[in-house]
């Protein structure tokens, strides 16, 4: 019998924006008005920056829209200046955790931090939303290889349960902030990539249940797209996020109805 295909998802990573409460609160509640139309059958998630997580969920009490945080640190409690826990996160409202963003990978997060901080998202009730990634494409794919380390790195002694709530994000770095997108071809290939080490981590079927999102200068027009023939189960979602309207359309882009 053929798995079911997941539920589509679309991810707003908001970043370190906008510049006030005030503006996220207002961008929420366009938002809010927006998802009436949004169909069940997909998921809707925003990622603001975690010192407005909590006035912002309190602005969706319905949980049409969900709610995740752009990091956490591994660790339950300490002295880590400036990080929030798996459990501050939950507390505030959170259900998701971006994991590994190219962003943060750039300013020196390594593999090994990055498995230490999935494996507390996993074994916690939030869903991990794992990036990944590579910094360009050589003509000899090398940038399979890095995909496959990354992978294999942070899902090391990994449950199958875990991986099945698991999300991966496919984010090539050139394609992020740059107007440049991956062809619908080269995301279906890296997500048949993605596929393939899964299954060789787990088994197909665990593989079959994980969600695979594409990240890289999605917008409203190429969203479409990317969805029908990239073969992906929804977006990460940057800059096109921060405008309600564009973001919508964009969530409309992979409902089935």
């Amino acid at each position: 019998m053929a798995s079911k295909k997941p539920i589509p998802l679309v991810v707003g990573n908001w970043k370190m924006n906008p510049s006030t409460l005030a503006e996220a609160k207002r961008l929420v509640v366009q938002l809010r008005t927006l998802a009436r139309k949004f169909t069940p059958d997909v998921s809707v998630v925003v990622v603001p920056p975690s010192i407005y997580l909590s006035d912002l969920t309190r602005l969706s009490p319905s949980g049409r829209l969900q709610f995740g945080v752009q990091n956490v640190w591994p660790g339950s409690t300490g002295a880590q200046t400036g990080e929030i826990s798996v459990s501050m996160a939950s507390s505030c409202g959170a259900t998701y955790v971006i994991i590994g963003h190219s962003e943060r990978r750039a300013s020196g997060e390594t593999d090994e931090q990055i498995a230490a901080k999935y494996q507390s998202v996993a074994a916690s009730k939030l869903t991990p939303i794992l990036c990944v990634g590579e910094a360009t494409r050589d003509p000899s794919g090398d940038y399979y290889a890095v995909v496959e380390t990354q992978l294999t790195r942070a899902l090391a002694g990994s449950k199958k349960a875990q991986l099945k709530r698991t999300v991966i994000a496919y984010e090539p770095v050139w394609a992020i902030g740059t107007g440049q997108t991956s062809t619908p071809a080269d995301v279906e290939e890296m997500r048949l990539f993605i596929d393939k080490c899964l299954t060789k981590l787990f088994d197909r079927a665990t593989a079959r249940a994980v969600r695979v999102l594409y990240g890289g200068s999605v917008n409203q027009k190429n969203a479409t797209e990317l969805f029908i023939h990239g073969g992906v189960d929804g977006f990460l979602v940057g800059g096109a996020s921060l405008r309600s309207a564009e973001f919508a359309r964009i969530v409309a882009s992979v409902s089935s109805t």
